[in-house]
């Protein structure tokens, strides 16, 4: 029987915690473009990209779209530059081969082809904006070019315009200046709302949404904000106060989006939520396009639940010409302008050069977008481990309920290997993905993890705790804890009352085995339900015949139990996401006490 010994070290996340690896600001790389894993294995290395031209020349920079000059200038003092506009794909696929760098706004495709059609010569693409949507970004990862972008420059520019778009619309500017231009005179038609007094709530407190709750504030408005990783001192700071999202949809006057677009946010305000809003609400989206579902908003206008709307984004981007939204006359729309100003547009072209300058000299940028390369044999030994690190992240994220915003993390490793021969920031960096990337736009990596870690205010500590045995294997299990959070699926609580889940490798597959006190062995793939119930006959076969009625395939299922006919934790892999209606049908399963679906 093996004895374990425990060491631990604790990584405040508002320092670098390695000496010689700065991932919150540019650092040099060695001349061979790659840094060690201490190990005792030396071939052991972790890629991250190699930036020079091979022979010396200087390299060839295409901008493909429409770039300010003050970048142009960083770019023409640093290499050779291909300002080529209104390209064609084929004729993109074509030039490609011969330059070390590509930049592009959000009209050029960057996909595999252009990879491919490089052979090899491509070192960075420099998106001069936020969005990446247009990059693919695992071709640019298979073929060794680092992806970078611009999302800071632009801030000032989207929150003035969201705030633009708020007093425009509360005071009928767009229809009333129509009708004035038409010929007419109608005082009386457009008399529009305060917004003193009123209450604004900011959907998504990052950058653009604190700008435009400082605005809001100047204005005399109360500003409420939701976002699960904002610090509540930088909230505190202006006069904001945080709240959950149903509150904020039930009290506000007027909502501001400024989240991303991922899975979870997608059409996040649709019927079901437009109809837990006051009535009499006035929406501004200025984020994305799709965290609203356009019907449902045409509907809930018809209905007057929603006053009036003000759009800057949309789902398909142009729009149709008679699209029931845009022609809907309390609508207020623009085509994308929030980045849209001469300053905005000058400061995304320099900040992206600097990137891409930086990039090719071998530098490191916080703003790197997709994962480093990693060396085959590290990754063969890692790779399930990797994997397992990120959907453990991804499954506590999800069991923490609205409002509770994420600050404290602690992961614990069990292993038989030395401390000095476990490095776990390829593994960090992982946990740190699955926990922020599910909410937020920002991609993360070892590049860029404890910097974004960082600046959302989220502290990781890591334990090792050695257990005597046999090194084959680099870890036994993952321990993932959030702390100082509520749970949505109580039997998730440990009996320190924090968010626990545990995983191990087996014949390398990623398994989740233990959710807060219970122990569970249900393979990570696909997506899990986990029922609390009590522990009785015909559980298995009940909630079995429910899915396999929806056509929902499970490929796992584990039960753990605390003692028989007490309560037990089902654990459930399915390869589809079931219905509501399905999984409402569970939930009425009298043995059953709670449950959760969770998207891997």
């Amino acid at each position: 029987m093996s004895t374990a010994a425990s060491s631990s070290i604790s990584i405040s996340l508002a320092t670098n915690p390695l000496k010689n690896f700065s991932l919150s600001s540019r650092s040099s790389l060695p001349s061979a473009s790659s840094i060690s894993f201490p190990s005792r294995n030396n071939n052991r290395r972790l890629i991250l990209v190699s930036c020079t031209t091979g022979d010396g020349s200087k390299p060839t920079i295409l901008v493909a779209e429409k770039l300010g000059d003050a970048g142009v200038k960083l770019l023409e003092d640093f290499g050779n530059v291909d300002c080529s506009y209104n390209m064609t794909y084929e004729e993109l696929n074509t030039k490609i081969s011969l330059c070390d760098a590509l930049i592009v706004r959000s009209g050029t495709k960057v996909g595999r082809e252009v990879f491919e059609s490089s052979r090899g010569r491509l070192k960075v693409v420099g998106r001069a904006g936020v969005g990446i949507d247009n990059v693919d970004l695992k071709a640019a990862t298979e073929f060794g070019c680092l992806v970078v972008n611009a999302p800071t420059a632009n801030t000032i520019a989207a929150a003035e315009h969201g705030i633009a778009l708020l007093a425009a619309m509360a005071r009928n500017v767009a229809q009333a200046d129509e009708s004035v231009k038409a010929g007419e005179w109608k005082r009386n038609k457009y008399v529009g709302v305060s917004l003193v007094g009123k209450t604004l709530a900011v959907l998504g407190f990052g950058k653009v949404g604190t700008e435009v709750a400082r605005r809001a504030k100047g204005l005399g408005m109360r500003v409420i904000a939701h976002d699960p990783y904002a610090p509540a001192d930088r909230a505190q700071a202006i006069g904001v106060e945080l709240v959950g999202f149903g509150e904020a949809l039930a009290t506000a006057d007027f909502i501001s989006l400024h989240m991303p677009l991922t899975p979870a946010t997608s059409k996040i305000l649709n019927d079901e939520t437009f109809a837990k809003m006051k009535k009499g609400v006035r929406i501004v989206n200025v984020a994305r396009g799709g965290v609203i579902d356009e019907d449902a908003l045409v509907r809930a206008l018809d209905a007057g639940i929603v006053a009036q709307a003000a759009l800057d984004v949309f789902t398909e981007e142009p729009p149709a010409e008679d699209s029931p939204l845009v022609q809907h006359e309390r609508v207020t729309v623009t085509p994308h302008l929030g980045a849209s100003t001469m300053e905005a547009q000058e400061g995304v072209a320099i900040e992206i050069a600097e990137a891409v300058v930086g990039a090719l000299n071998g530098e490191l940028a916080a703003t790197a977008v997709n994962a480093p390369m990693v060396s085959a044999e590290v990754l063969t030994e890692l790779k399930p481990y990797v994997i397992l690190a990120e959907k453990l992240g991804r499954l506590a994220v999800q069991l923490v309920a609205g409002g509770s915003g994420v600050k404290n993390v602690k992961v614990s490793y069990t292993s038989s290997r030395a401390t000095d021969d476990l490095d776990t920031r390829l593994l960090r960096a992982m946990i740190t993905k699955g926990i922020i990337e599910p909410i937020s736009d920002v991609y993360v990596n070892l590049v860029n993890a404890d910097f974004t870690a960082k600046q959302r205010g989220l502290r990781l500590s890591e334990e090792r705790v050695h257990l005597d045995g046999s090194p084959e294997n680099p870890l036994e299990t993952i321990t993932v804890k959030l702390g100082n959070v509520e749970s949505k699926f109580a039997s998730s609580l440990s009996e320190s009352g924090e968010v626990k889940v545990e995983g191990k490798v087996k014949d390398g597959v990623p398994h989740l085995t233990k959710v807060g006190s219970f122990e569970v062995d249900v393979t990570l793939e696909g997506s899990i339900i986990l029922c609390r119930q009590v522990d009785q006959p015909g559980m298995i076969g009940t909630v079995g015949s429910i899915l396999g009625e929806s056509n929902v395939n499970v490929n796992f299922m584990s039960v753990g139990r605390i003692a028989p006919r007490k309560q037990a934790i089902m654990a459930i892999g399915v390869d589809d996401q079931p219905s509501r209606e399905t999984l409402k049908k569970i939930g009425e399963i009298p043995a059953v006490e709670e449950f959760v679906f969770l998207k891997l």
